[in-house]
């Protein structure tokens, strides 16, 4: 849930408790009275059981302490503030000053942001890290900072993607053919799928849950940690492990109320987000370890589909070649610098 001021104060001062008494008497009048000079929003769309809210909550205590009380973040999760394109939306406006977008949501804006999450690019975590904290990842921060975002180095994880459904397990591609299945607003996500074969339709996260319930889609693709905290196994029986692409969270801040800090509180808070982030990472990998068992006890029945049938769909769709030539060889070659050959 979100941080309220009060809950703030008190862990605040339960962490001045060890301080001398003097020190205590001069940092009292500031915590418990003053307003801080700066307040960011943070809006989200995940659960606030999810490891990234968890997270979020702790820098968002980390960032009033270390700043004496003149920086405040307000977590806003699950959709309080609207969903992903309206959320995307105000971060660029202004309304809204941290937003948490997924690589394939923001590439409406940034189009390399895409590229992490090409069809079966990844096949482990420590291509992704590579990629995401090296020279492809610095591009792609690059390129959000033309459309005036500033961006935290660390991008937090989301996970591989698997696909669940409400009417048969996914073995092999052919399975898919014709499956009524929901994926992000994306250009990614639509692509990708109707070269599978599938009948893809773009929604919100925010409309994911009823549009399964009321069986306007039959399927949807997330990692496990969201089909478990958006209950998502209450309307969908079959998962399959397909890993098919990878998905996180570049934390991205309004330009202009960036520029606004001072660089010591730049420091703070870029510091606290990418702790933050690399200690969601290490949460996350745990959580995927267990959460299989969790969802099999829920009632889910899961099956582990490999790789071939579907990365030989997409080269025959021509999946790879299409997409290859809309990032352009330079990105191209830093996805393969850590992710191999891609196609």
């Amino acid at each position: 849930m979100s941080q309220s001021p009060l809950f703030s104060r008190r862990s605040l001062l339960r962490s001045f408790s060890a301080l001398p008494a003097a020190g205590l008497v001069g940092a009292l009048p500031r915590l418990a009275h003053a307003a801080p000079e700066f307040s960011f929003k943070f809006g989200n769309n995940l659960p606030v059981t999810h490891p990234l809210n968890v997270r979020a909550n702790e820098v968002a205590v980390r960032i009033a302490s270390e700043s004496k009380g003149r920086m405040e973040i307000k977590v806003f999760p699950n959709n309080q503030l609207g969903g992903d394109t309206d959320m995307l939306a105000q971060v660029r406006s202004g309304g809204l000053e941290i937003f948490n977008p997924g690589t394939m949501v923001i590439a409406t804006l940034a189009p390399i942001s895409a590229i992490t999450a090409v069809g079966f690019a990844f096949s482990h975590y420590e291509q992704v890290w590579s990629a995401v904290d090296g020279k492809l990842g610095d591009a792609i921060r690059a390129a959000f900072a033309k459309v005036g975002l500033y961006t935290f180095d660390k991008m937090w994880d989301n996970g591989f993607r698997q696909i669940t459904t409400s009417t048969k397990p996914i073995k092999t591609a052919a399975d898919l053919e014709g499956l009524k299945i929901r994926v992000p607003v994306s250009p990614m996500g639509i692509s990708l799928f109707k070269s599978l074969g599938a009948s893809p339709t773009s929604l919100q996260f925010s409309e994911v849950y009823s549009a399964l319930q009321t069986k306007v889609v039959d399927a949807q693709e997330n990692p496990l940690a969201i089909v478990q905290t958006a209950k998502l196994y209450e309307v969908q029986k079959f998962c399959s492990v397909t890993n098919h692409s990878w998905d996180g969270y570049h934390l991205v801040v309004n330009g202009r109320a960036w520029k606004s800090l001072p660089d010591d509180l730049k420091t703070i808070v870029s510091r606290a987000f990418n702790e933050g982030g690399l200690q969601q990472r290490e949460d996350l990998r745990k959580l995927n370890e267990s959460l299989q068992a969790d969802l099999a006890a829920k009632g889910m029945a899961f099956n582990t589909a490999a790789p071939d049938s579907f990365r030989a769909q997409l080269q025959k769709s021509g999946f790879y070649s299409e997409w290859k030539n809309k990032f352009g060889g330079e990105a191209w070659s830093l996805l393969e610098a850590t992710a191999g050959k891609v196609s």
